[in-house]
């Protein structure tokens, strides 16, 4: 039996974004009642929607070209996909509060009772709880994240992505540009904004999937990320 858990968010007009980024609005550009050429209809079925929305809308994965400038033109398009296609393991990081950082020796115990390891090509996910406690309330931009030296520790592990339920993959004004800046030279990204994970507590290891849509130039992507559990 294969299970298939959702960890994306929905993407709706209203929706909670980070900082400056774009809005997103939705409207019906076409109707099923235009279609047909109905005139003044009382009701208008929506056929196709218009969307406006950010790259880095709901659940996401950042390109390396957002990292920094001087990683321009490597863009989301230009990632390999086998970096959207791996093995996973997610990890309970459920008793850390509001802006805490989350250490190596942190990692190493979490794998330890977890009973996983981190292997080279993994993505890691780091599971705090915050969305279900904080999603859409004044605390959501204030999750828990990743040190520096977490990042540079995932590097050396050789891992691809890891992924996080918050906005950001660090601590915003503690470590998240530097996080991003440590993902730009290894070469390696992240998600934000992922749901669900609590479901992958003490599965193991996983398939994990989150592919981007082939935006030329983009510096990152929505995606329907997904765990695979066989």
């Amino acid at each position: 039996m294969v299970e298939i858990i959702d960890l994306s968010q929905e993407i709706y007009e209203g929706m909670p974004v980070f900082k400056d980024l774009p809005q997103v609005t939705m409207e019906v550009h076409n109707s099923h009642e235009e279609w047909e050429g109905i005139k003044n209809p009382k009701k208008r079925t929506p056929a196709v929607h218009k969307l406006q929305l950010g790259e880095h809308t709901g659940t996401h994965v950042d390109a390396i070209n957002h990292m920094a400038k001087e990683y321009e033109g490597q863009s989301i398009d230009k990632m390999p996909l086998s970096m959207f296609y791996t093995q996973a393991i997610c990890l309970d990081f459920s008793y850390k509060t509001l802006k805490e950082l989350i250490e190596p020796s942190e990692i190493e115990v979490a794998c330890q009772k977890q009973n996983v390891e981190i292997l080279k090509g993994d993505t890691v996910l780091f599971y705090t709880d915050h969305y279900r406690k904080y999603f859409n309330t004044d605390e959501w931009p204030n999750g828990p994240g990743i040190s520096t030296a977490s990042a540079e520790w995932l590097a050396q592990k050789g891992i691809v992505a890891f992924g996080v339920e918050t906005m950001s993959s660090g601590v915003p004004k503690v470590s998240n540009k530097e996080v991003h800046h440590i993902c730009g030279k290894h070469g390696f990204t992240h998600y934000e904004n992922m749901v669900n994970l609590h479901q992958l507590i003490d599965k193991g290891r996983f398939r994990f999937i989150g592919l981007p849509l082939k935006i030329r130039g983009g510096t990152g992507s929505p995606v329907r990320a997904v765990a695979i559990i066989e």
